[in-house]
C-alpha cells in the first residue's frame, strides 16, 4: 500500500479521540433530560481499591465536569495521558531523565564519587553499593516506584473512565472486540500482577539509573562526534530492528506449550485487553522482556536520544497494543500495524507474534491468515486449515470473528475474513 492510501485511510490517533469526544457531547445533549437515576451508572465493586470499576460510582460528577472541556482540549489531554502512561509506566521515566541530565553535563562520574550514600555498606560482609556503581540506589527506587504508582493507578484509571466507563454505551465505535468485557474479578487480577511487575520494572531501571549516573559501563554516548552523524542516523533503524526482532522471537518462544503454560498463560488471561494488561505479565517473564528491551546499551553503540526514543516509542505502543481501543497507525508509521493487530494476538492466541513491526510475522508465517483457525489449543503460529476443521470448529470461529469490530480494520478485512468462514459451513 502507497503512504498515500495509507494517509487517506489511516484514522490517527488524535483525530479519533476527536472524534470520540464530540460524539459524547452530542450524545450528552440527547439524555440530558433523563433523570439522575438515569443517567448513573451502577458499581458492580464500588469498595474496591485495586478494581478500577469503582470509578463507576463517580461517572457522572466526572461526566458533569469533563463535559465543559472544549472538545480539541479534552481529546489533547487523553492524548497526552496515553503517552506518558505509555512512556513510564515500567519506571523508564527516571532512567531517561538521567541520560538527559548527562547529555546535558549534570552527571559526571567524579561528581557521583563524593556521594554519601555509602552507608549503604555493610561492615560485616564487606559489601558495598558502590562496588557496582549502585551508591544512592535508595533515593532513585523510591522516585521510581512512586512516580510509577501515581501514573500508572492515576493515568490508567483515567484512561480506563474516558474508554471504558464513559463510552461503555457505544463500545461499537470504539472497542476492538465491542461486545466482550473482562469481567470485574480479571480487572482486579490484571491490576494486581501489573502493579507487582510494575514494582519490578521500577526497580530494574531505578539499578540502570543509578549504575549510569555513577559511571557505570554502557555503550551509549553523549556526544554525536563521537561515532558521526552517518551513524547517528544509521543507529535509528540498527537499534529499532535489533529490539523488535528480539522481541518477536522472546514472545514467539513464550509460546512453546511448556513455556506458555507455565509462564505466558497468565498473560492471555486476558482475552480482551485493556492499557492495565501491558504489565500483567509473570514476573520472570517480565523481567526476560525487560533484559531483551535494553540490550542495546551494552551491545550496540547507541546515542543517548536514540535509545532513550526508541524505548519510549516501544512503551507507548505496548499500551497502545494492549489497549483493546481501535486505534490505527499513522500515515508516516508504514511499518506499525494497526491495534487490532495484538488484539488479534489475545483473542486467537498463538498468532501474531511481533509488536511493532507485522513483518516478522509475514516472513515466520505466523502472521493470521483468513483459512486458517486459530486456537489456546493450536500452537506454534501456524494455525489449522479451514478444511481440516469440524462444522463445530467453525461455528466457534465464527463466533469469535463476528465479535470483532469491522472498524478496527481497514477496508473489508473483517467481513471478508466472516465470509470465508461461512462459505465452508454451507
Amino acid at each position: 500500500m502507497s503512504s498515500g492510501t495509507h494517509s487517506k485511510e489511516s484514522v490517527g490517533f488524535l483525530s479519533s479521540l476527536r472524534q470520540s469526544h464530540r460524539r459524547s457531547n452530542m450524545a450528552e445533549r440527547k439524555v440530558k433530560s433523563k433523570t439522575d437515576n438515569e443517567d448513573e451508572v451502577p458499581s458492580r465493586i464500588a469498595s474496591d481499591p485495586m478494581a478500577v470499576t469503582w470509578l463507576e460510582k463517580h461517572n457522572k460528577t466526572l461526566e458533569k465536569y469533563w463535559n465543559k472541556l472544549p472538545n480539541f482540549l479534552g481529546s489533547f489531554i487523553a492524548s497526552v495521558a496515553v503517552f506518558i502512561l505509555g512512556s513510564s509506566i515500567r519506571g523508564e521515566w527516571i532512567y531517561i531523565l538521567v541520560h538527559f541530565l548527562k547529555a546535558f553535563r549534570y552527571g559526571d562520574e567524579e561528581a557521583n564519587s563524593t556521594s554519601t550514600e555509602t552507608s549503604n555498606s555493610s561492615a560485616s560482609t564487606g559489601f558495598s553499593l558502590a562496588d557496582y556503581r549502585l551508591q544512592g540506589l535508595g533515593f532513585y527506587w523510591i522516585w521510581a516506584t512512586t512516580v510509577s504508582y501515581v501514573l500508572y493507578l492515576g493515568i490508567g484509571g483515567f484512561l480506563h473512565w474516558y474508554y471504558y466507563v464513559r463510552q461503555r454505551d457505544r463500545s461499537e465505535e470504539w472497542k476492538c472486540q465491542p461486545n466482550k468485557f473482562m469481567p470485574p474479578e480479571l480487572e482486579r487480577h490484571e491490576i494486581l500482577l501489573g502493579s507487582f511487575s510494575l514494582l519490578l520494572g521500577s526497580t530494574v531501571s531505578a539499578m540502570l539509573a543509578c549504575y549510569v549516573m555513577n559511571g557505570g559501563y554502557s555503550t551509549i554516548y553523549y556526544d554525536v562526534s563521537k561515532y558521526g552523524w552517518l551513524w547517528y542516523f544509521a543507529s535509528w533503524p540498527v537499534v529499532y530492528i535489533w529490539q523488535d526482532y528480539l522481541t518477536y522471537w522472546h514472545h514467539r518462544i513464550y509460546h512453546i506449550p511448556f513455556l506458555y503454560k507455565n509462564f505466558h498463560k497468565l498473560h492471555h488471561k486476558y482475552k480482551q485487553p485493556t492499557a492495565f494488561s501491558v504489565t500483567a505479565i509473570h514476573p520472570f517473564e517480565f523481567l526476560h522482556m525487560q533484559v531483551v528491551q535494553f540490550s542495546p546499551m551494552f551491545i550496540i553503540p547507541v546515542h543517548w536520544s536514540v535509545f532513550c526514543t526508541l524505548l519510549m516509542y516501544l512503551y507507548y505502543h505496548g499500551i497502545i497494543d494492549h489497549s483493546g481501543i481501535n486505534f490505527k497507525a499513522q500515515w508516516w508509521q508504514p511499518w506499525q500495524p494497526d491495534c487490532i493487530f495484538h488484539d488479534n494476538h489475545h483473542q486467537y492466541f498463538h498468532v501474531n507474534f511481533g509488536f511493532n513491526c507485522e513483518l516478522w510475522d509475514k516472513i515466520h508465517g505466523t502472521y493470521r491468515q483468513k483459512n486458517k483457525v486459530y486456537r489456546e489449543d493450536i500452537f506454534y503460529g501456524k494455525g489449522k486449515s479451514l478444511e481440516e476443521c469440524s462444522k463445530d470448529e467453525l461455528k466457534a470461529d465464527l463466533n469469535e470473528r463476528e465479535s470483532e469490530n469491522h472498524l478496527a480494520y481497514r477496508g473489508r478485512v473483517r467481513d471478508e475474513q466472516v465470509l470465508e468462514v461461512k462459505k465452508k459451513l454451507k
